[in-house]
């Protein structure tokens, strides 16, 4: 059973790398057959982000002078402190990709180390972040307070529910956004013990790659949440 088992993989290269699985011909078409599972990923992902811009600019619609005015309690400097820290990622992440590349084992660990403590500063700004807003109740509808600058109120003098909106929003948008920050943080983690245990080489950084991919699209999105709640006019 076994000997068949050898001969097999002999006879389709499979015997000289650990990491070739058996149901692929050639490393090759496992690294691209690899690659488009995972852009198939960043689609789903790109339409669940999708219908909630949808959804946002319906609101925005239903709601403009609300939403101008809330967007205006948005902490501004530390939203653009956020886009360059993702921007730098970015960088780090392509520069680890292209030392695996380069079988620089050194360089690889160091800036997926990098890009980890970027996405850290991340999530400990939006934190921050977070805690302004709750302290200040900028809070989705139901906990909304009015807030000084709030102009439009109801027949009964309440003010309008498109405030409160606004935040529900940034909140589901950012949440979810902050949630895939802190997954990628998992992964880099994960890729940079494994590269640290010297697993990966020009030969073999499919996962690198891949994880990058993701990354990469986390940063995206963040290119265009920032300016959708923090630059709206």
């Amino acid at each position: 059973m076994s000997t068949s088992t050898v001969d097999f993989h002999d006879q389709h290269g499979h015997g000289g790398d650990s990491h070739h699985q058996h149901h692929f011909a050639t490393m090759e078409q496992q690294f691209d057959t690899s690659k488009i599972g995972m852009w198939l990923f960043l689609v789903t992902e790109v339409l669940l982000f999708g219908g909630l811009f949808v959804g946002f600019g319906m609101m925005q619609a239903r709601y403009p002078q609300e939403f101008l005015e809330a967007h205006e309690h948005l902490q501004r400097p530390l939203g653009a402190l956020n886009t360059v820290v993702l921007l730098i990622s970015s960088f780090t992440m392509v520069m680890g990709v292209l030392s695996a590349q380069r079988n620089d084992k050194k360089k690889l660990v160091m800036y997926l180390i990098l890009t980890i403590i970027c996405a850290c500063i991340f999530l400990c700004v939006k934190y921050f972040e977070y805690s302004h807003k709750f302290e200040e109740h900028l809070l989705p509808p139901r906990w909304y307070q009015a807030q000084p600058g709030d102009t439009v109120r109801d027949a009964a003098g309440n003010v309008s529910h498109g405030y409160g909106t606004f935040f529900a929003f940034y909140f589901m948008m950012t949440g979810l956004h902050g949630f895939h920050i802190l997954v990628g943080i998992f992964l880099l983690a994960w890729i940079a013990i494994r590269a640290h245990r010297g697993e990966f080489s020009s030969k073999y950084y499919t996962p690198v790659d891949l994880v990058g991919l993701y990354w990469h699209l986390v940063d995206l999105i963040w290119i265009y949440l920032f300016p959708l709640f923090y630059l709206i006019k």
